[in-house]
């Protein structure tokens, strides 16, 4: 049973430290962003122990008092019952038949505020979410209202709520053992910007409530006015009174969410907030004036509070594509001081990756690796490209993704199919049983041989990336077109139709991945790299393998060899 709630679980498994090599990342394009109005946001499952995989769950009914099991999603430990809804709807991944979905990052806060006799941990607060929400907005009052009803057992969470029009970042921490609700304010992201989160609240000061734009859960009602851009827990500022984390006296205007629940440090900004400062600089030209703070150099006011802190949301200079999304979550920090295939530890050949621990001690000091988007312990990420200009059958593309995003290819899964694809599907291998039909351990191969030799492996590897991401991306507008069709006819033909081209791709690329692996071994094996073109390896005139070529080593590597053991290395000349 464990084995089975386990391969469930959301992912991300965090300790409550932001400092914790256990961490996701999200981002989030508004209508106005993007190239085509579609609203995106991108999520990576990031953990050591979970396995990528696509989750399902069918649309069904309910009779009356039904009550669903709740497991805890990192452990699968059973937390109680709560009460079902009558009515759920297809959920794939992280989105639904409704064109909402959701993602998340852990960032922890406060320890005492967490509630150990809660019912809903983060993880299940999304699934069940997905399955009762036909909106955004309808999402978060679906959220709140269960963590108040039943409790919230997680640490401090930020989540992207989004549909297709608009996109929101809910922030949320509990208020302690036996104490149901949660502390929580959310904010839409505007029109034509785009926001970030990745395991550091991010959410600072906030409108006061006047009736209009800004509310408190006391009218959570109203949020379905269009006006509403912000809403929040009616003791949000209170309870941080009584709890004398902030002044009494401090005014609305000058309280900060996430500097009093969830105070920044070091590893908040360095490990956490420079993952979104990788995308916002990627987007606007003015992020050298927070890269300081990225770094984890920090200035404090007299409350406590970081004075020199990103924008919760900037105005990109250009329109964002489903493929920059897709670059972004493969950010390396290339082109900074802290680019992590230049650094020392990244090898003779540029390895952007570091094994853990994080942190490390030597001579009595403290020093860390760097933790950018692309990491090697992602289980699963995906882009939900949410089209509301479509019939909501066809408008949302889970592009989804399993292991390391940089090694990985994005496929257009449609979220009202029915059915998973074999290579992804809950149950094909675990993180402990190889599956060769698997995405993951697919995938998992070629990027574990890469990280060998990956200056050079990783240009084949971005060949065939670029190259069927590229034709996926091409081909939307047929298979929208043709959907749209079979949907005017007959819903079932149309359904059926998208459950054999988002199988055909999901199974066709995993076997194209397959044959990856077999080329780069044959190229690559013993250290040679055997010549090649257009695909084929070059032969004699005898029939026999071209000499490979042996590039040996860069001049980085060799002074520090010479340095170090130079003189037990050099070659003498000799006298004959």
């Amino acid at each position: 049973m464990r084995k089975l709630i386990y391969s469930l679980a959301l992912g991300a498994a965090m300790l409550f430290s932001t400092a914790n090599s256990d961490a996701c990342t999200n981002y989030l394009i508004t209508k106005g962003a993007s190239t085509d109005g579609s609203v995106m946001i991108s999520y990576a499952a990031d953990s050591h122990v979970l396995y990528g995989e696509l989750y399902y769950r069918a649309a069904a009914k309910y009779p009356a008092g039904t009550m669903i099991k709740v497991y805890e999603w990192d452990t699968g430990k059973y937390l109680g019952e709560i009460e079902q809804a009558r009515e759920t709807y297809n959920v794939v991944g992280n989105v639904n038949e409704y064109n909402v979905a959701i993602g998340e990052t852990t960032y922890g806060g406060r320890k005492e505020l967490v509630d150990t006799t809660g019912l809903i941990d983060y993880g299940s607060l999304i699934y069940f979410t997905l399955q009762r929400s036909k909106s955004a907005r309808e999402a978060i009052k679906v959220m709140t209202n269960l963590v108040a009803e039943w409790g919230y057992y997680s640490s401090g969470e930020s989540f992207s709520i989004a549909d297709g029009n608009e996109a929101w970042i809910l922030e949320m921490i509990g208020k302690g053992p036996g104490v149901k609700g949660a502390n929580w304010v959310a904010r839409r992201i505007p029109d034509g910007y785009v926001s970030g989160h990745a395991n550091q609240a991010r959410i600072t000061t906030f409108p006061k409530a006047n009736g209009k734009t800004s509310i408190t859960n006391k009218k959570i009602h109203k949020i379905f006015n269009p006006e509403v851009e912000c809403v929040y827990s009616y003791d949000v500022i209170k309870f941080a009174k009584k709890m004398n984390y902030v002044p009494k006296k401090m005014k609305h205007e000058e309280f900060s969410f996430s500097d009093t629940y969830a105070p920044v440090d070091f590893g908040g900004a360095r490990f956490c907030d420079i993952r979104v400062w990788s995308m916002f600089d990627q987007v606007v030209d003015d992020m050298d004036q927070y890269w300081d703070y990225a770094k984890g150099n920090i200035q404090y006011d007299a409350n406590g509070y970081a004075t020199n802190r990103m924008p919760l949301w900037v105005k990109p200079k250009r329109k964002v594509s489903v493929q920059d999304m897709m670059h972004f979550m493969r950010n390396h920090l290339e082109g900074t001081e802290l680019d992590m295939t230049k650094d020392p530890g990244a090898g003779p050949f540029g390895v952007p990756y570091r094994w853990r621990p994080m942190t490390w001690d030597y001579n009595g000091k403290k020093y860390c690796n760097e933790r950018a988007t692309g990491t090697q312990q992602t289980a699963f990420s995906f882009i939900a490209q949410l089209r509301a200009d479509l019939p909501r059958e066809i408008g949302c593309l889970n592009w989804f993704s399993v292991g390391n995003a940089s090694t990985a290819v994005y496929v257009p899964i449609y979220a009202s199919i029915t059915e998973i694809p074999e290579t992804f599907k809950v149950g094909n291998g675990d993180m402990l049983t190889y599956s060769p039909t698997s995405a993951f351990w697919t995938f998992s191969k070629v990027t574990n041989f890469a990280y060998l030799r990956w200056s050079y492996m990783y240009k084949d590897i971005q060949n065939l990336q670029d190259m069927l991401e590229t034709s996926f991306v091409k081909k939307t507008a047929e298979v929208d077109a043709k959907a749209k069709s079979l949907l005017a006819n007959n819903k079932a033909d149309a359904i059926k139709f998208l459950n054999q081209y988002s199988g055909q791709v999901a199974n066709s690329t995993t076997e194209r991945w397959q044959e990856l692996f077999e080329f780069l071994l044959v190229k690559y094996i013993d250290g040679n790299i055997k010549q090649e073109k257009n695909g084929k390896f070059t032969k004699t005139e005898f029939n026999n393998p071209a000499w490979p070529s042996q590039p040996g080593y860069d001049d980085e590597w060799k002074r520090r060899v010479v340095e170090k053991v130079g003189h037990l290395k050099e070659v003498k000349e000799s006298k004959h």
